[in-house]
């Protein structure tokens, strides 16, 4: 075996991925404290064709080096809009006929187990404070709660792996349905 070469991966250029469509769904970061975080939702959101990134509240935003540092050029291809409102965009986006799914840890959550995207939906993931979550607003406004099963002692991951967990289980879940 030999590792590829970046020339062997054959990705989109930053133009191509501008133009090529999108997986029907958006991520929005409520109140998110660590700039490394923001920029590691970038890079995964290039890697999964994330439609856009809504930064909300208090999210830093791009440019900036502590961002660019974990996003290596992510900020620059990902279409992202900063809100300032959280709940209001929400409402906004579930008027424009997203499913909207906070990832909490809630009563009467649906496990990602069980969870199956809808090819004719267009999904939009919230993801919360790395201290408090997802604010009590948004879940209670959020058509449902997404939760991440977890085995071992810590109460939470991590929000840029829990965004990684997402997001490739609902580009597989899609493919899948959408091959079958």
């Amino acid at each position: 075996m030999r590792k590829l070469s970046m020339d062997d991966l054959n990705r989109l250029t930053a133009e191509e991925f501008q133009q090529v469509e999108k997986f029907p769904y958006v991520l929005i970061l409520d109140d998110i404290r660590s700039m490394n975080n923001v920029g590691s939702v970038f890079r995964t959101a290039d890697a999964f064709k994330v439609d856009k990134v809504f930064l909300g509240g208090i999210t830093a935003t791009p440019p900036h080096r502590e961002i660019q540092k974990t996003a290596l050029g992510a900020d620059e291809t990902v279409t992202w809009e900063h809100v300032e409102d959280v709940l209001t965009l929400v409402k906004t986006l579930q008027a424009e006929g997203y499913i909207v799914a906070a990832v909490e840890q809630v009563e009467n959550s649906v496990s990602l187990l069980g969870f199956e995207p809808a090819l004719d939906k267009k999904y939009a993931f919230v993801f919360g404070n790395e201290v408090f979550g997802v604010s009590q607003q948004v879940v209670e406004q959020a058509d449902f709660c997404l939760e991440v099963p977890q085995f071992g002692t810590k109460h939470s991951l991590n929000i840029s792996v829990t965004t990684g967990v997402i997001c490739w289980d609902f580009v597989s879940k899609y493919l899948t349905a959408k091959n079958n």
